[in-house]
Parts: C-alpha cells; structure tokens; sequence
C-alpha cells in the first residue's frame, strides 16, 4: 500500500507493480529509446575524435581547454572519419597474404612489397573518383577551417617542401623524387584524425590523402587554401 499525496490516505496499490512488473508506459519507452539513440551517436562521435593521429598535432593537455575540433567540424568529421576508416580497413585486409612491409637493407625487396600492396589497393579500389573520402561537404569545411587558420606564417610552413602542383590521379603513385609538403602543427591540430601511415599532403594549394604505406594519394581537395594578403 502507497500513501496518497494529495488526500494522505492509503491509495490501493498499483497494479502495475503488485508482481513486480516493470514494464516502461509508451511515452517512457520512447523516451528511452531516444537516450539510447542519442547515446551511441554520442559514443561513435567520441571513438572516431579519439583515435591516434599518423600526423601528430600538438595538443594542450589542460581539462579546461575546449576541443576546437569538435565546435569546429560538428558532425561532418564522423563521416570523414568514416570513410577514411573503412580504406584503412580495406587496406588491413589486402595486407593478408602480401609480403610484409618491414625494416630491410634490400631497398627492391621493400620496392617489391609496397607495388604489391599498391596494385592490391588500385583493383580493389577501381574507379575511385575524386569525393569518395572528401566529399563535396565534407570539402567545405576542410577549406573553411584552413581559411580560419591561414596566415603568412602558416602559410610559409606549407611552402616548405611543398612539391608544387602536379599532374596526379586518383589511386596514382606519388612520385618518388617529389619532396612532402609540411602539414603545420597549428593546421593538424585542427584537422580530424586519421589512421596510421595515411597522411595530409599538400600539392601547392591542393590537399592530398595520402597513404604512405603504399605511396598511393587516396583523394584530394582542389584549391584546398584560399588566402587574402598572404600569398606572394
């Protein structure tokens, strides 16, 4: 027996409960499946934001400091993170039964394995176009927070050992005797993660996704920099 609240007399029990049932009403079924919805989206966002960088960016480890990234992206990096996430699996899995790409003194014994894993990748990815990873979305949000970060010294430190622009495919080799652009500090801080040996390149002002494993570039972003009194 339960007391009333409002006359403070005995109320008859629920029935409800009288055999300890607890089964949730409709509206609080839906409730819960909402939380539970709300949850795991929360969850997947978190997994994807967490993961090691290739690149690593400097980070400040103060609690208190917000993460950027997140107020930045929103949802789009959970799609990038997606995407790029599901070649790294694609990749892990034509590894198998591939010579191992390990430390060796025979530079042609690793010239060997890495063209293997390479032309593993171009059939298994063929008529790969470009936004397959960087969609046009996805692509908006990747040249706004460059814009947001660009200055003359951000912009100097892409120059250094940027390759320049050139003739390149998707799923094509990137040249050997190209140098690699450095990607800032202050720029990967900023950008979503990734996985192990797959990198930002840029090719003059274009991005690349580039993995060096296999030395394939994997997507691009035209004219990813647009910068105002910073360019000479």
């Amino acid at each position: 027996m339960t007391i009333c609240p409002l006359c403070q007399t005995l109320a008859p029990p629920d029935p409800r409960r009288a055999f300890g049932a607890t089964r949730p009403t409709n509206v609080v079924a839906r409730q819960f499946l909402r939380l539970r919805q709300t949850s795991l989206a929360t969850v997947l966002i978190v997994l994807f934001a967490s993961v090691g960088y290739a690149q690593t960016p400097i980070t400040n480890p103060s609690d208190d400091t917000p993460d950027f990234r997140v107020q930045v992206w929103g949802f789009i990096v959970a799609d990038f993170s997606t995407r790029v996430w599901s070649y790294f699996e694609l990749r892990r899995t034509l590894e198998e039964g591939l010579p191992s790409l390990t430390v060796t003194n025979d530079p042609a014994e690793f010239m060997r394995a890495e063209l293997a894993l390479a032309n593993s990748i171009r059939v298994a990815r063929e008529g790969a176009k470009q936004g397959e990873i960087f969609t046009t979305t996805i692509s908006v949000e990747f040249r706004r927070v460059l814009l947001l970060e660009m200055d003359a010294s951000t912009w100097a430190a892409i120059m250094d050992d940027n390759p320049g622009e050139f003739s390149h495919r998707i799923n094509g080799t990137y040249p050997k005797k190209r140098p690699h652009s450095t990607v800032p500090p202050n720029v990967l801080a900023l950008l979503p993660s990734l996985p192990e040996d797959i990198q930002y390149r840029f090719l003059g002002r274009h991005l690349i996704l580039y993995d060096m494993r296999a030395n394939v570039i994997l997507d691009r972003i035209p004219h990813a920099i647009h910068v105002h009194g910073v360019m000479k």
